[in-house]
């Protein structure tokens, strides 16, 4: 049975448009530098796992489409560039510290704006919702994925 997750990405760094324009509209979710985000991704996520792809630190934060695991954790690459700003000096090849997943476009959807997550009861208990939560990643129960999806009148994913 899969997992959901919510995954958080700065549209001016990675947005839902450019996941739907990267080849195979899948790319690798790097950059993640905190530890219990980093875990998630490496001990909890599988493929098939659905995703809940999510804009913040934009002028609308919220749900911008659907997304997939497509991959098992792997070293996250920019670690060990120095030109990138999430290069990690005591990372090495032998023993990396980041990893990442590979996630891919399931649709693109409407915005569902932080402050209709807020509205909707269904999803009170929901982590991203949380006052102080500032994890990129997330887990989202069965419960709140489906309520998700209808509020997006999607439906869930097949799969």
């Amino acid at each position: 049975m899969p997992s959901y997750w919510l995954m958080k990405s700065e549209p001016d760094e990675a947005s839902i448009d450019d996941l739907a324009a990267a080849p195979g509209q899948t790319f690798g979710w790097t950059g993640v530098r905190n530890y219990q985000a980093r875990n998630f991704m490496r001990d909890a996520m599988h493929p098939g796992d659905g995703v809940l792809f999510y804009h913040s630190s934009c002028p609308e934060p919220g749900i911008a489409g659907l997304a997939e695991v497509v991959s098992h954790a792997k070293p996250d690459p920019t670690q060990f560039d120095p030109s990138s700003p999430y290069f990690d000096p005591k990372a090495t090849r032998e023993a990396p510290r980041w990893v990442g997943v590979d996630v891919r476009l399931v649709r693109k959807t409407r915005l569902l704006p932080l402050a209709a997550m807020r509205a909707e009861p269904a999803l009170a208990a929901m982590q991203v919702l949380r006052r102080g939560n500032r994890l990129s990643i997330t887990p989202v129960t069965a419960d709140e994925w489906r309520t998700v999806c209808a509020l997006l009148d999607t439906g869930p994913p097949a799969g």
